[in-house]
């Protein structure tokens, strides 16, 4: 097993528990989706370099609002990603697989009235990226790596569980670099695609993270895939967290400072726990937020 072994028992057992609350809500679920929508097209395309803030994404695509000192290629990006968003959704109905043509869609769709001149097409030039270890195939070898790239997803050779498998769907499409622009919007979205077909909530990539997800690319390029695993999967437990914590009530997450009045425990050491992936946690924007009975496990642990 690639993945660290804590983590994926704590993804099972959250993904139990939010299996046993279905049927969930229609109308929370509907709300907490388009919530989790707006924030994915705001963190993918702010990894890219989209300036708009998460407050003008959600006014650009539920309002259709221009924002001022804002080009037109970012407000193409937000309701691009929206649209692209609502393609899974409608490819999780009919349960379509993923196939070179589902990929190329989604790439059509992220950069229409962006770069018109390559949507959905294959790149022909070569390609060199600033600060990667390893250079993209050539052009001329794309259209065999992506029909490689089908087939893996369809058989999983390696035999991967779903979290390991998401990540290697994610990492193998950045690998292959199929596009001149939005190979990293499309790999994003094909995650989720994936996920979302398997019952995961969506899993949002953190801007804020960007370094730390550059990173563990950066290792899964020299050979060590499990950083970026473990990465993912710790995206994946936030989602999962804020699923439950929506559908559960009266269970509401605390920051650290207020974690912190009630233990013995000071908000920089919490909050070192919660880097380190030791107590359960979720990360919004900037700042750690946490659940009293999680620091009440971690205690328990500790005293054995």
């Amino acid at each position: 097993m690639l993945i660290d072994e804590k983590i994926y028992e704590r993804l099972l057992k959250k993904k139990k528990e939010l299996d046993s609350l279905r049927p969930l809500p229609k109308s929370a679920l509907e709300k907490l989706k388009s919530q989790f929508a707006i924030e994915l097209a705001y963190n993918s395309n702010g990894i890219e370099g989209n300036s708009l803030t998460l407050k003008e994404t959600k006014l650009v695509i539920e309002e259709g609002i221009t924002i001022k000192g804002k080009t037109l290629r970012e407000h193409f990006e937000a309701i691009n990603h929206q649209k692209a968003f609502e393609f899974l959704e409608s490819i999780i109905k009919t349960n379509a697989s993923i196939t070179e043509d589902v990929i190329k869609n989604i790439h059509r769709i992220i950069l229409t009235g962006v770069e018109d001149e390559c949507v959905g097409r294959y790149r022909d030039v070569n390609v060199r990226i600033l600060g990667v270890i390893k250079s993209p195939p050539r052009f001329e070898k794309i259209g065999q790596k992506m029909k490689e790239y089908e087939d893996y997803i369809k058989k999983n050779p390696e035999k991967l569980n779903v979290i390991e498998m998401a990540a290697a769907i994610h990492y193998k499409l950045v690998e292959i670099h199929p596009f001149i622009d939005g190979n990293g919007r499309a790999s994003r979205l094909l995650m989720n695609l994936f996920l979302m077909r398997h019952g995961f909530p969506i899993t949002i990539i953190l801007k804020v993270e960007r370094k730390k997800y550059y990173d563990t690319l950066k290792k899964a390029d020299e050979g060590n895939l499990k950083p970026f695993i473990d990465f993912i999967a710790k995206n994946i437990e936030r989602s999962l967290d804020l699923y439950l914590d929506s559908f559960k009530g009266g269970q509401g997450f605390i920051s650290l400072a207020e974690a912190s009045k009630d233990f013995s425990y000071s908000q920089e050491y919490l909050s070192l726990l919660a880097r380190k992936g030791r107590i359960e946690s979720v990360k919004l924007g900037r700042n750690w937020f946490i659940k009293k009975d999680a620091i009440e496990r971690y205690i328990k642990t500790k005293k054995k």
